[in-house]
């Protein structure tokens, strides 16, 4: 029996009822045939354009995120805790930004060190005391959640700046559909398709105080940024405009957008560049890719930014380990989704655990994101773990460790067949005028044998996410 978790099979080899009728129509399939779909899925996502741009990557700049046509499948009794706790959590994260930009309760409270908080790189003074619309930050939310052990779900991090990949989301699906509708006949799957529109009626709950016909946009870097295909593809499925920085400006304390029938306000921008680049005057003064006296505009409350600036303060990686502590002060509730046990290397304790144990560890930097940045100990060399220990010694406010999970495999048809693949997942939380999740998320997938990076930059791949309706 597989140490890990075996989302499709249970220890005897036999399906999991949720999989029984899946499992069975892949026994009629012969491994040419798969091949054959899997390439005719290469072809149309080449053709279509989704790619994503991978930078210093000697394979190039755009590459294609690889698809597994064996899809995750979710009962419905499962989707309903992770429903549950992920609105949970999201609400509590907002409660946190709201009060750490304002009142300061958690910190008054001996909850979370002010250090923690006031001197992170991600900690904007200039939203100290801002109204933000419906005291909402995170609009969109990418929670990543692992199942591990004996099949318990854990959330793993949460990406609450600029969070990406519900494009690879909607175009799974739609491709699993082209290529084998009659799994759709036998399996009630719930849908996803109406992401776009729960995205823009989402954001247009969120619009300055008095505008009742909001005008929405979607904020890119331009086509060289990693996830410019998510950009212009949820803008079109939207019916909104893709703008750029130079697109907008402001002039009478609003953000207006240049258009062919002379200037339009703009009153709701889903930005997918980071806080340092949104203002010249601001923030970063070299930034070209920004828009002069956009935060002015913003503190007045005359233009909603989606996500908020300063929301990274959330999903680093050092306030991570105090997220069911939020739980439980905002809401007065039991966190319904567990963290993963965390070591703070800035704690003396911790570091001197981290740095016994770096062979059993996965450490990350508090700011890292990719996969970047990280040490995956069971994985690594003698030289990379002395390697990495030198940076912690220096840093050690700079990492945290945890322990390496024995993630949850799920079937994946790779070269040699169908073989059990680590995978995560990332479903979307919405938060405008309610809290609303589309059923399911992005499955990533580590296609390297062994491998527990799932991230596209590193050679992940992605799944269809199926969650069976009752």
């Amino acid at each position: 029996m597989s140490e890990f978790f075996n989302e499709m099979l249970a220890s005897d080899s036999s399906a999991r009822a949720h999989y029984s009728a899946f499992q069975e129509w892949l026994d009629t399939q012969s491994a040419l045939s798969l091949a054959g779909k899997r390439a005719e899925a290469d072809l149309i996502f080449r053709r279509v354009g989704i790619t994503f741009a991978v930078y210093g990557s000697d394979a190039g700049t755009e590459r294609l995120i690889p698809f597994d046509i064996i899809p995750r499948i979710i009962p419905a009794e499962e989707w309903t805790v992770l429903d549950a706790g992920l609105k949970q959590r999201v609400r509590a994260l907002n409660m946190f930004l709201h009060d750490i930009y304002h009142a300061q309760d958690i910190i008054r409270a001996g909850i979370i060190p002010a250090e923690q908080i006031l001197h992170n790189l991600q900690y904007r003074a200039e939203m100290q005391g801002v109204a933000v619309a419906s005291n909402i930050y995170a609009h969109i939310a990418g929670v990543d959640i692992v199942r591990a052990g004996a099949g318990d779900f854990y959330v793993l991090e949460d990406n609450l700046r600029v969070p990406s990949g519900v494009s690879y989301m909607l175009e799974d699906r739609k491709m699993m559909m082209r290529l084998f509708p009659e799994l759709f006949v036998d399996h009630k799957v719930a849908p996803v398709a109406h992401y776009p529109d729960l995205l823009l009626d989402n954001l247009r709950s969120v619009a300055p105080q008095g505008v009742t016909d909001p005008t929405v946009v979607v904020m890119t870097a331009g086509m060289y940024n990693s996830a410019y295909f998510e950009h212009a593809f949820l803008a079109q499925q939207m019916g909104v405009e893709l703008v750029e920085g130079q697109d907008l400006f402001v002039t009478d304390n609003h953000v207006y957008m240049r258009t062919t029938r002379g200037p339009r306000r703009v009153d709701v921008i889903y930005r997918r560049i980071d806080d340092d680049f949104l203002d010249p005057l601001a923030f970063r003064a070299d930034s070209a890719l920004g828009v002069p006296g956009l935060l002015s505009v913003y503190q007045a409350g005359r233009v909603t930014l989606a996500n908020a600036v300063g929301t990274g303060v959330a999903d680093d990686k050092s306030i991570y380990p105090y997220v069911p502590d939020m739980i439980r002060f905002y809401l007065s509730e039991e966190p319904v989704l567990k963290n993963v046990p965390t070591w703070q290397c800035r704690k003396s304790e911790d570091l001197s655990y981290t740095l016994a144990n770096l062979e059993k560890l996965v450490v990350k930097e508090v700011h890292g994101a990719g996969g970047y940045g990280m040490l995956v100990g069971p994985a690594a060399s003698k030289a990379e773990i002395e390697d990495f220990r030198q940076r912690i010694l220096a840093r050690p406010d700079a990492y945290i460790s945890q322990p390496t999970l024995a993630l949850s495999v799920c079937p994946t048809f790779v070269e040699s067949g169908v073989a059990p693949r680590h995978i995560d997942l990332r479903p979307f939380v919405l938060s405008g005028e309610t809290i609303s999740i589309v059923p399911g998320g992005l499955t990533r997938v580590a296609l390297q044998e062994g491998s527990l990076v799932v991230n596209s930059s590193q050679g992940g791949g992605t799944k269809d996410t199926w969650i069976l309706e009752r």
